[in-house]
């Protein structure tokens, strides 16, 4: 059974980039098209796969970065206090 680690690993590097690739949205793709990141990780396999997860997917959103912010609670939130 280890002796297939390494086919198995490959296997499953190529398939979750080219589910991660084709259910990205087209503007967060970086470097290339969608179209062109999905025949990269068909056709060249495993090394595809790689390159799309370190040059192609979108980088995450952390805090500092436009990502989610503090909760604030609707007290503090003048927005829900101008609807009441």
């Amino acid at each position: 059974m280890l002796r297939y680690l390494p086919i198995l690993l490959a296997i499953a590097i190529t398939l979750y980039a080219l589910i991660d690739c084709a259910r990205t949205e087209q503007d967060l793709l970086r470097g290339l098209p969608k179209w062109a990141w999905i025949l990269i990780i068909i056709f060249i396999g495993t090394f595809g796969a790689i390159a799309y997860l370190i040059w192609g997917r979108p980088r995450r959103q952390g805090p500092g970065r436009g990502g989610p912010r503090r909760v604030i609670g609707p007290d503090d939130y003048p927005d829900f206090l101008r609807k009441l």
